[in-house]
């Protein structure tokens, strides 16, 4: 008798940050992850107890992705401590993470839980910020203050829509990275 294949848990979590990313948290539908991963949705049930146990498990997942991983792979690269500025931010705010994190952000206005969670990962990356631009300046108003304003600028430059003269909004970008640098 041949074994039965099951779609493993990691998969349904990641076809879940895919699915949140691409519409929210009410896009996250146990009939479609299994569509679109080729499968019934019986195995899901095999893995979860049901949507909020994935929901969940998707939760612990972008935490794990957008904090340990990142800080792990910034440490591990080293370089000087603007190296790993740079590096955490486009670590965190850039490729497959970018996405995940909008969405989260979007459903923590609208559920608490979620809202918690999301001020932990925050506080995660505040912290990793103020521990590298304290390295830089010692005074402490400037050190929180280069934080707040570089969390800001990547968490809010993808919302902007600003024309920016001559200069592109990667030129401006890099020019506000720069002086935060500096």
């Amino acid at each position: 008798m041949a074994a039965v294949t099951r779609t493993p848990r990691s998969r349904w979590i990641e076809e879940g940050l895919r699915a949140l990313a691409a519409g929210g948290p009410d896009a996250v539908r146990v009939e479609a992850l299994a569509q679109e991963l080729g499968v019934t949705k019986g195995g899901f049930y095999g893995h979860f107890a049901d949507r909020n146990a994935l929901l969940g498990e998707m939760l612990d997942a972008w935490e794990r992705m957008s904090t340990d991983e990142v800080l792990e792979r910034v440490e591990r690269h080293g370089g000087d401590v603007r190296a790993k500025l740079r590096l955490a931010g486009a670590l965190t705010f850039a490729g497959e993470l970018l996405p995940i994190d909008l969405a989260i952000r979007d459903w923590a206005r609208r559920d608490q839980a979620v809202a918690e969670r999301l001020r932990r990962v925050d506080n995660r990356r505040m912290d990793y910020l103020r521990l590298l631009f304290g390295a830089l300046c010692p005074d402490e108003d400037q050190v929180e203050a280069r934080s707040m304003l570089a969390f800001s600028l990547v968490v809010g430059h993808h919302f902007m829509a600003a024309d920016h003269g001559a200069r592109s909004h990667a030129d401006v970008l890099e020019l506000a990275v720069r002086w935060l640098l500096a």
